[in-house]
């Protein structure tokens, strides 16, 4: 059982910044692969990025790439989401999300069946 704990959420204004974290309970943590996803009221869960178990290679959705970059630090259990010149959509409550490093994981990390384990959510709200 792995637990995450998201932290960092919070209200900022329009092309400001924020960096969510999320910390796992696991030990074995290099061991997973970590994903960052959002919901907005009403829209479906959405992939937001992700990163290898070594952080090598990361991913991101078209709507935030070259504004956010999701990073981890495995001795500390840690993985971050560095969100720059957020706009009002960015608005969501964001999940982290841990799966086991796989050849599954690699061809569906934007996928929510690819994590096996979620925290519960933090807040970001962006003011226009």
């Amino acid at each position: 059982q792995v637990l995450l704990t998201e932290s960092g959420g919070g209200l900022v204004q329009a092309g400001g910044s924020l960096r969510p974290s999320c910390a796992a309970s696991e030990q074995t943590f290099s061991r997973y692969a970590m994903g960052w996803f959002r919901q907005a009221p009403g829209t479906p869960r959405q992939f937001v990025a992700a990163i290898s178990y070594s952080g090598s290679r990361s991913y991101y959705a078209p709507s935030v790439k070259g504004r956010f970059t999701i990073s981890r630090d495995n001795a500390k259990n840690t993985v971050y989401l560095q969100m720059n010149s957020l706009k009002y959509e960015d608005t969501a409550v964001y999940y982290c999300a841990a799966g086991l490093s796989t050849s599954d994981w690699y061809a569906n990390y934007y996928s929510e069946n690819a994590y096996s384990y979620w925290g519960q959510g933090t807040q970001v709200t962006v003011s226009s």
